[in-house]
């Protein structure tokens, strides 16, 4: 252009918005936090090998008659359990997975399982800690089939108490895989198996002592996508069937008995969380009246939050706002002197990953810290030198996983609401400060910020959409005036 021409005038080009996708893009979320995909050449190698002859230990518990008990459709049965009168008390039998007897150290399954962590599941795909052949196959707890397994035999008393602990490598066969509600149906008839008969008394017992010892348990709602009746996704907030808590104990009851199995022999690493700061129950405590919460003198907050009703919106924001008790979990591993703070909050008592070893890196090494010094021996070095490792190694994982969990959630909510701004919801507050604040739909259940100089914990409101975008993974309201 010379200096003699006229400029010409910029031309805006309009932009309009891009159309919601048809379904929310999980394999996008999965790539941008660089989950793990396809394992290794040799990974797959050394997992079909053992996979065509899995080792079996000389010890059998195979006529102990396991049931798995899991969410419907799952393949790695990490845990089997039966449960037994003994006399007046019980013995709980629990037989977990024996990764160890498949994945030796130093190998590339080894290898790994230590980039991955941990299995993580987006709602359209799982992506696992071992690759299928052995996780869902050779190494999982498959109904009729003979396994290694690493077999719990605890004792309890009358009360729930421990009274015995023994642990040792054995092959088992379960007999049967159960799926949760099944299991809760067969509760609600009286017709539950002969392995699971002493489930809802067992539970009851280890759930009384819990709140004994000052465990301190949410039970807040999960909020997890789910497949559409018409193929599609949508939200719902989960609560915990029965059958689930009592089947949860069983797995606690363990993870306490390895922790205490660690502390006597020196060695081990623990999942450990302080207990809930002075300051953080003080202002719970003062926040109780003003959400209709009782709380009675001398009671402590496990026992508060056990009371309450989730479906009433002030116990909900409760809830919310005791999330602050449960801070600073970690893994603590010790080899000679022991922790400072060897205990776990939430648990009321010292606690070990034990149970999970198929879709968790870290309980294999706590499973075999315990069958060594159950055995009367020092576990081998090369478990010993990765025992500080993992704290590093999970903490990672961890928070890979809870990237993507909730990028999975906020991704979903935002293709769920695309197109419907301006629209107006039910809702209720479940925090607020300075006219900001958080909001859970009543349908579909999402949970977003919200704006309004109205918005106060444990109230129902009505509020607008106001921004529902699917690229950006972000949802927003604004209170509507009364």
């Amino acid at each position: 252009m010379s200096g003699s021409e006229p400029a010409r005038p910029r031309v805006r080009v309009p932009r309009w918005p891009a159309p919601a996708p048809s379904a929310p893009d999980f394999a996008a979320v999965r790539a941008e936090f660089r989950v793990p995909d396809e394992f290794p050449v040799a990974a797959l190698a050394e997992a079909d090998a053992l996979a065509a002859a899995p080792p079996l230990p000389e010890l059998d518990a195979a006529d102990v008659p396991l049931v798995t008990v899991d969410p419907e459709g799952s393949r790695d049965l990490d845990q089997a359990v039966h449960l037994a009168a003994r006399g007046a008390g019980f013995r709980v039998t629990y037989a977990i997975a024996d990764v160890a007897a498949v994945v030796a150290l130093g190998s590339a399954l080894d290898a790994e399982a230590r980039r991955r962590g941990q299995t993580l599941y987006t709602p359209d795909r799982r992506v696992p800690l071992h690759p299928p052949v052995l996780s869902e196959g050779a190494a999982s707890l498959l109904p009729g089939q003979l396994r290694a397994a690493a077999v719990w035999t605890i004792d309890l008393d009358a009360d729930g108490e421990v009274a015995g602990v023994d642990v040792r490598r054995a092959r088992v066969r379960s007999r049967a895989q159960l799926a949760y509600p099944a299991v809760q149906e067969q509760v609600e008839r009286g017709t539950l198996p002969e392995p699971l008969a002493l489930l809802p008394r067992i539970g009851a017992l280890l759930r009384e002592r819990a709140a004994e010892r000052g465990a301190i348990e949410l039970g807040t709602p999960d909020q997890q996508v789910e497949r559409a009746a018409d193929g599609t996704w949508t939200l719902v907030n989960r609560q915990d069937l029965p059958v689930e808590t009592w089947n949860a104990e069983i797995s606690l009851l363990t993870g306490r008995c390895a922790a205490a199995l660690m502390l006597a022999g020196g060695i081990g690493v623990l999942r450990t969380l302080p207990p809930a700061r002075t300051e953080d129950v003080d202002r719970l405590r003062r926040l109780a009246p003003a959400l209709g919460v009782d709380w009675p003198e001398g009671a402590g907050p496990g026992a508060v939050l056990a009371g309450l009703d989730v479906a009433d919106p002030r116990a909900a924001a409760f809830l919310d706002e005791a999330a602050t008790l449960l801070r600073g979990a970690a893994y603590t591993p010790f080899d000679g002197a022991l922790p400072e703070q060897p205990g776990h909050g939430g648990v009321g008592a010292p606690y070990a990953h034990v149970t999970a070893p198929l879709r968790r890196l870290v309980d294999r090494f706590g499973t075999e810290v315990c069958l060594a010094l159950a055995a009367g021996r020092t576990p081998d070095d090369g478990i010993r030198a990765a025992l500080p490792l993992l704290p590093g190694l999970m903490t990672e994982s961890d928070r890979r996983t809870r990237e993507v969990e909730r990028a999975v959630v906020d991704v979903t909510e935002a293709w769920l609401l695309s197109g419907r701004e301006d629209q107006v919801f039910s809702a209720v507050v479940v925090d607020a400060d300075d006219a900001r604040g958080t909001v859970v739909l009543d349908d579909p259940a999402v949970r977003a910020r919200c704006t309004g100089a109205g918005l106060r914990p444990g109230t129902r409101v009505r509020v607008r959409l106001e921004v529902a975008d699917v690229a950006s993974r972000t949802v927003s309201f604004r209170l509507e005036a009364p």
